[in-house]
């Protein structure tokens, strides 16, 4: 074989190896539907992230029914999603303007290329997207319903005005307790940071847990985290 034979060999083996080495890293891929035993698979268990385009939708969808059998109400906290079974809590967070919320995933949806979520309109309108009609969002699995339960409690600690002030009781609770997040809310023109510890599998798992924060003098209000 020829010297520039060789180099040709080389450089192709080459290109392959790194087209190889990039598809196994690739970190964003779209959540797997559900196994068929019904429970989620290993990459959307809690923790789980991924990221893409945000949409939201309202009207004429708004008191239809959702692929889950609920009537659709898009002033409550949920959202449609192709393949994450019903009923999975999940963080979306916006990547332009970094406001998170909560939802529950009770529909299908969005069927557009590069969207992977479609949002309630308070959802939308809780990280602020509502105007853009899409944004930039990384999601993250809160907790799933494969046990036939939903985490859809969860225990608020404190809302403040400022994001700094939410930040700076997230940072100490999180000495002490797991699965401590923000979620932002619109009140009457006003926008508030609500800290709050969960998810809680139960409501009774939510009661304990506000009981222990009493003890410490702690505010804490029991919420359900696909109330509006």
């Amino acid at each position: 074989m020829s010297t520039h034979g060789k180099i040709f060999i080389v450089l192709l083996i080459s290109l392959l190896t790194s087209a190889c080495g990039r598809h196994r890293t690739a970190t964003n891929a779209p959540f797997p539907a559900p196994s068929p035993s019904g429970g989620p698979p290993d990459s959307v268990r809690p923790g789980a992230g991924e990221v893409g385009y945000a949409s939201w939708y309202g009207d004429p969808y708004h008191g239809r029914r959702a692929a889950n059998g609920e009537v659709y109400d898009m002033h409550k906290m949920t959202a449609a999603h192709r393949t994450l079974p019903f009923d999975t809590m999940v963080k979306v967070f916006n990547l332009e303007n970094r406001r998170a919320t909560v939802v529950r995933i009770t529909d299908r949806g969005p069927f557009i290329e590069g969207r992977i979520i479609d949002l309630s309109l308070a959802a939308a309108k809780q990280i602020a997207m509502v105007g853009p009609g899409t944004a930039m969002v990384r999601l993250e699995i809160v907790s799933t319903n494969a046990g036939g339960q939903a985490g859809s409690f969860a225990v608020q600690v404190g809302a403040f005005r400022k994001l700094a002030a939410a930040e700076g009781l997230r940072d100490r609770l999180r000495e002490r307790f797991r699965d401590v997040f923000i979620e932002n809310f619109l009140s009457d023109g006003t926008l508030l940071f609500r800290v709050r510890i969960g998810p809680q599998s139960s409501r009774e798992e939510a009661r304990q847990m506000a009981t222990l924060l009493q003890r410490e003098a702690l505010p804490s209000m029991i919420v359900r985290l696909d109330a509006r």
